[in-house]
């Protein structure tokens, strides 16, 4: 069946994907919408029976889990900005100051991080010297960074793009990279660092080597700044904030907020989008084994690029190229329920991350209750181990007693356990993360060339400039207003 199109007084818009980006792209253009005194009708579609896409959150009762994020970082002011516009503000909480810090697998030992130390710099001395994850040689070489020159460049430092494991080596070496740097990095971006572009995703590494010469001079610079001056975006929160109940607090609350003037469509799956006649675009999904085309006057996807490359392909097939060459990574999470006396480590820390020279089967392990209250009671543990990324795609092939077993004996031989857990649960993420791979931030300004080529039809997510989730707040909010201002341009002016 095929809807008529809309009247020119009311704009109809798609948004696909029931995620964090698609909600807050619906809840923003219902917003901009309001301010402008713009009569718009928005359709969200989400092929799942529920919104939230990698977000959500089971309540067990004692347990409170968590089934992909668990936490956002507070220095990129999107979340904490829209908590705000949605009163969730007296929601969120901060990280457990007791525990702060994170350990590092190292030779079968935990090992703290060096105190001071942000992800590859260190900002004091005294703790590098101290840390024996790192051989005498290998801290000589970090310290010689301070008097290396700034790299040549042939085309301009603002312009050069470098992989994570080559800027390391060539300014701290090779140990650093393999024994500190590697394994907090993969943490993040479950990526493999010989292909991670440090300029799309931690550009400020390279920029501190532009404009100070050595990363150490930089970061013991940038200290005393900060003794001095609070973040006022995030000091409420500290670095990382999270929802008192679960991070579905945020995604359910934008349902809410988007269903209320709007309509959310579950277990919708859009697989074509093409151009109407005259204006506007033709939406084809499926539901049920049955098929059906709606007219919209504009069309905002917030699903992954895979995903959006798939719908385009019949009428944009050069933007669908562009976006199937981002690469996705798979990982699964296993959240196990401990007794604190079950376990031999005392778990002083916020989590473990596992170096890949380790030649373990996981490569993080987060004490969720010890970085947030009310995740398991006072006398037990909650630990998310973290299995697959880009490094270990294999291990995924593995079936889910397998992996249960796989985890289980990891965590034996590194924390000591004893016993069996009191709640487990597997949680897979087929392609979940996007790999921000060398030349990444070129082919993004590609696909949005190619994308402004089609007035009306907008690309939001974790995909482009950043993949944590005031990220896809910040892109969705951002393509929001794009489109919100193509449907208030002139007719003529909106034609694909």
């Amino acid at each position: 069946m095929t809807d008529s199109p809309s009247s020119t007084a009311t704009k109809r818009i798609a948004v696909i994907g029931g995620g964090v980006t698609g909600l807050s792209a619906a809840h923003r253009i219902l917003e901009l919408a309001d301010e402008q005194q713009q009569s718009v009708e928005v359709t969200l579609f989400e092929a799942q029976p529920e919104t939230g896409g990698w977000i959500g959150t089971v309540d067990q009762g004692d347990y409170l889990i968590d089934t992909g994020a668990d936490m956002f970082i507070t220095n990129k002011p999107a979340c904490i900005e829209l908590c705000k516009r949605l009163n969730l503000v007296d929601q969120l909480i901060s990280t457990d100051a007791r525990y702060r810090g994170a350990l590092v697998l190292s030779r079968g030992l935990t090992v703290p991080v060096p105190l001071g130390f942000e992800l590859m710099t260190p900002s004091r001395i005294l703790p590098m010297l101290r840390t024996p994850l790192l051989s005498l040689w290998g801290k000589i070489r970090m310290g010689l960074e301070y008097f290396l020159p700034r790299r040549h460049s042939a085309t301009g430092l603002d312009d050069d793009d470098e992989s994570l494991a080559h800027f390391v080596t060539r300014r701290f070496g090779k140990e650093a990279l393999t024994r500190l740097v590697q394994p907090l990095v993969a943490g993040i971006y479950t990526s493999d660092p010989e292909k991670l572009s440090l300029r799309a995703t931690l550009p400020r590494f390279l920029d501190m080597e532009r404009d100070h010469r050595s990363l150490i001079k930089a970061a013991r610079k940038q200290k005393k700044e900060t003794q001095s001056k609070s973040d006022a975006t995030g000091a409420r929160y500290g670095l990382f904030a999270a929802f008192r109940g679960g991070m579905q607090t945020l995604t359910r609350t934008l349902a809410d907020r988007v269903a209320e003037p709007g309509t959310i469509l579950y277990e919708h799956r859009v697989t074509h989008i093409i151009p109407a006649a005259g204006a506007g675009y033709e939406v084809t999904m499926e539901s049920k084994g049955h098929a059906q085309t709606q007219h919209f006057d504009a069309v905002l996807i917030g699903a992954p690029t895979y995903q959006a490359a798939s719908m385009l392909t019949g009428f944009a097939p050069e933007l669908s190229s562009l976006l199937s060459q981002i690469e996705y990574a798979s990982t699964a999470i296993l959240v196990n329920i401990y007794k604190l006396a079950d376990i031999q480590h005392p778990l002083r820390a916020f989590g473990l991350v596992i170096p890949a020279a380790e030649k373990r089967k996981i490569f993080a392990v987060a004490f969720a209750s010890r970085k947030f209250p009310g995740r398991a009671p006072e006398d037990c543990i909650q630990l998310r181990t973290f299995i697959g990324g880009a490094m270990q795609p294999e291990l995924l092939e593995h079936s889910d007693e397998e992996l249960q077993e796989i985890v289980r004996s990891e965590l034996d031989d590194i924390l000591g356990l004893k016993g069996k857990p009191l709640f487990s649960k597997l949680l897979r993420h087929n392609q979940s993360m996007p790999q921000y791979h060398l030349g990444h931030l070129q082919l993004v300004e590609q696909i949005e060339q190619e994308a402004a080529r089609y007035p009306g039809l907008e690309l939001a997510g974790n995909a482009y400039r950043g993949v944590g989730i005031p990220d896809s707040i910040q892109s969705a909010e951002d393509a929001a207003a794009r489109l919100m201002t193509t449907l208030s341009a002139p007719e003529s002016a909106q034609a694909p």
